[in-house]
C-alpha cells in the first residue's frame, strides 16, 4: 500500500465537513473515492471470496482474555441498561421501567431529552493510565472500548459530527487516550462500532412528542426509523447514512490503528453488505500496510454478515457446546443485566467468569469481558475487585490459558453448555467433576472447574490405553502428587489446600505424540 494513499485520506478526513453523510460535499466524495482505492489496492479485494482468505493473527489466538468497555452518556442516568437512550422514549414497551423512571426523575422527553444528559457526562476523574494498569493486573491481553454506541455519541474526535466526546461532555478524545495507555502497557488495542444501529435506535421518539423530532438534533438522534419496518426492508439504511457509516469506520481505523474492530449484529442487513465488504478490504489492507495482525468481529444472530473465514465469530452472552475448528470469541459482561453502568447491578461471581474463560478457551475461543465505568470516569469498586481476582487466578494458571490450543477433546464432565447467543442465562454452574483441556507444545493441561471435596481428580479421557502419562503437576503447588492410571481414568490425589481460588490446573506430560 502506498504511503501517499494514507496521506490522502488523512488530509481528506481532516478537511471533511461535519455534515454526516453529505455525499454532495466534494471533500467527502474525495474521501470515499480514496477509501475505495485503498480497498481495491492491497492484498484483499472488496469481495467475499477475497475476504474469506483472511487468516486470524497469532496474537489474537494466543491472547485468550480481553476487556470490553461500555462507557458513554448512558452512564449518567445509570438506570436499567445501556439502552436507556431508546427506552426513555418508548411509551409502550419500556425496558426495566425506563420510560416511567425518566418521567419521574427528569420529566417529559420533550422537555428533557437524551441530549440533555451530555453536559452531565464530564468524565472528570477519567485516567486512561490507571485503567490500563488495572487491565494489565487483570491479565488482559487486549482491550476493546466502545468507540460509538447505538446512541450516536462517538467517544472519540469524530470529523463527521459535532456530537462527540472531544467537543461535548468530557471534551476529550477518550479513545485516543485509551489507545495510547493500553499500548504503553503492552496490550493490544481494539475498538467497537455500533454506529449502524443508530439508524433506528431513537425510532420510538418519533412516535411521541419529543426532542427526537427536532431537526437541530438530527446529528445525534439520526434518522430514527422504525426498527421493524427497517428490518422488513421497508425503510432500510440509505446511501447517505451508509456512506457516513463507512466514513466513520475508516476514520477510526486511520486515527487509532485498532487491531480488532468489533461490530454488533445489525451489519447483517442486506443494504449494509456492499459497504461492509469495502470497509473490510480497506481495514485488512491497512493492517497489511502496518505490518500488524488485525481482525473483525461479527455475529450470526440477527442474520448472516461475514463468511465464516472472513473474520472472527463473536457470540454475545453465550458459548459453544463443543470445540470449533475456527477461532471464535464470547463477549459478555460482569453484570447479568447491563453492559453500561447502573446503580443496581446484579453481578456474576468471579468463579463463574473463570469457569467460562476456561470452557471457552478449551473450545478454541477467547473471552471478551465487559465492564461499565461511572460517568465521572471511575470504574466501580466491585468491578475492579472482580478484575483483580481474575488476574490473581491467571498468575497461577495463566500458562494453561495464554498461547494454548485445543486438545483432541475439549473436556469431560456432567455440565452441558446451552449453545448460542444469550445462552448463558440457561447454563448450570460447573462442578469439580467438569474438566477442560488445553495444550501447549507437548504439555497437556487438565483444568478442574472446582476443588473436589474428596481431594481427588478423575480424568476419564486419560485412562490407560488412551494416553501414556509420564508426569503430573498441580500449578501453584510445589509438592509432588500421587497419581495412577487405571483402565477407567487417571486418578490424581490433591494436597490438603488448593493453590488458588476457583478452578485448578494439572500440568500433564504424556508420551510422545499424545
Amino acid at each position: 500500500m502506498k504511503k501517499a494513499i494514507y496521506s490522502l485520506i488523512i488530509i481528506a478526513v481532516a478537511t471533511a465537513t461535519c455534515v454526516a453523510g453529505d455525499t454532495t460535499d466534494a471533500r467527502v466524495d474525495a474521501t470515499l473515492k480514496t477509501i475505495e482505492k485503498v480497498a481495491a489496492g492491497g492484498p484483499f479485494q472488496p469481495t467475499w471470496d477475497s475476504l474469506a482468505k483472511y487468516k486470524v493473527p497469532d496474537w489474537y489466538q494466543d491472547a485468550k482474555f480481553g476487556i470490553f468497555i461500555h462507557w458513554g452518556v448512558y452512564s449518567v442516568p445509570a438506570f436499567g441498561n445501556e439502552w436507556y437512550p431508546r427506552e426513555m422514549y418508548n411509551v409502550n414497551k419500556s425496558r426495566n421501567g425506563i420510560y416511567q423512571h425518566h418521567l419521574d426523575t427528569y420529566g417529559l422527553p420533550s422537555k428533557f431529552g437524551y441530549k440533555d444528559f451530555i453536559p452531565m457526562f464530564k468524565a472528570e476523574k477519567f485516567d486512561a493510565a490507571a485503567w490500563a494498569d488495572l487491565f494489565e493486573k487483570a491479565g488482559a491481553r487486549y482491550v476493546i472500548p466502545v468507540a460509538e454506541h447505538h446512541d450516536g455519541f462517538p467517544m472519540y474526535d469524530c470529523s463527521y459530527t459535532q456530537w462527540n466526546a472531544a467537543r461535548m461532555g468530557p471534551k476529550r478524545d477518550i479513545i485516543g487516550e485509551l489507545a495510547a495507555a493500553v499500548r504503553r502497557k503492552g496490550m493490544v488495542f481494539g475498538l467497537s462500532s455500533h454506529r449502524v444501529e443508530n439508524w433506528w435506535f431513537y425510532g420510538e421518539g418519533r412516535k411521541i412528542e419529543s426532542d427526537v423530532t427536532d431537526e437541530r438534533y438530527r446529528g445525534l438522534y439520526g434518522p430514527a426509523r422504525d426498527r421493524k419496518e427497517s428490518e422488513d426492508q421497508k425503510t432500510p439504511p440509505d446511501q447517505r447514512f451508509l456512506n457516513d457509516w463507512l466514513l466513520r469506520c475508516c476514520e477510526l481505523v486511520d486515527k487509532y490503528q485498532p487491531q480488532v474492530v468489533w461490530f454488533d449484529w445489525w451489519i447483517a442487513q442486506p443494504t449494509v453488505h456492499p459497504y461492509l465488504k469495502t470497509f473490510s478490504a480497506y481495514y485488512y489492507n491497512r493492517g497489511a500496510e502496518w505490518g500488524k495482525g488485525v481482525a473483525i468481529n461479527y455475529k450470526k444472530h440477527g442474520g448472516e454478515s461475514y463468511p465464516d473465514t472472513a473474520g472472527v465469530l463473536d457470540i454475545e452472552r453465550g458459548q459453544l457446546a463443543a470445540k470449533r475448528d475456527l477461532f471464535w470469541q464470547t463477549d459478555t459482561s460482569v453484570s447479568k443485566t447491563s453492559w453500561g453502568y447502573v446503580t443496581n447491578h446484579e453481578y456474576k461471581t468471579v468463579d463463574s467468569i473463570v469457569d467460562d474463560l476456561v470452557d471457552i478457551v478449551s473450545k478454541n475461543g477467547c473471552l471478551l469481558l465487559n465492564i461499565g465505568p461511572k460517568p465521572d470516569g471511575t470504574i466501580p469498586d466491585p468491578e475492579q475487585q472482580m478484575l483483580l481476582a481474575i488476574g490473581q487466578w491467571l498468575k497461577v494458571n495463566g500458562e494453561a490459558i495464554y498461547g494454548t490450543r485445543p486438545w483432541r477433546v475439549f473436556g469431560e464432565g456432567p455440565t452441558q453448555v446451552a449453545e448460542g447467543a444469550f445462552g448463558e442465562k440457561n447454563r448450570k454452574e460447573f462442578t469439580a467433576q467438569d474438566i477442560r483441556f488445553t495444550t501447549k507444545g507437548k504439555t497437556l493441561y487438565a483444568i478442574a472447574l472446582g476443588w473436589p471435596g474428596n481431594h481427588k481428580v478423575r480424568i476419564r479421557s486419560l485412562a490407560e490405553g488412551q494416553s501414556q502419562v509420564k508426569q503430573v503437576r498441580l500449578l501453584g503447588h510445589s509438592g509432588k502428587l500421587d497419581w495412577r492410571q487405571t483402565a477407567e481414568a487417571l486418578e490424581v490425589s490433591l494436597p490438603a489446600e488448593a493453590p488458588c481460588e476457583y478452578a485448578v490446573t494439572l500440568e500433564i506430560q504424556c508420551g510422545t505424540g499424545e
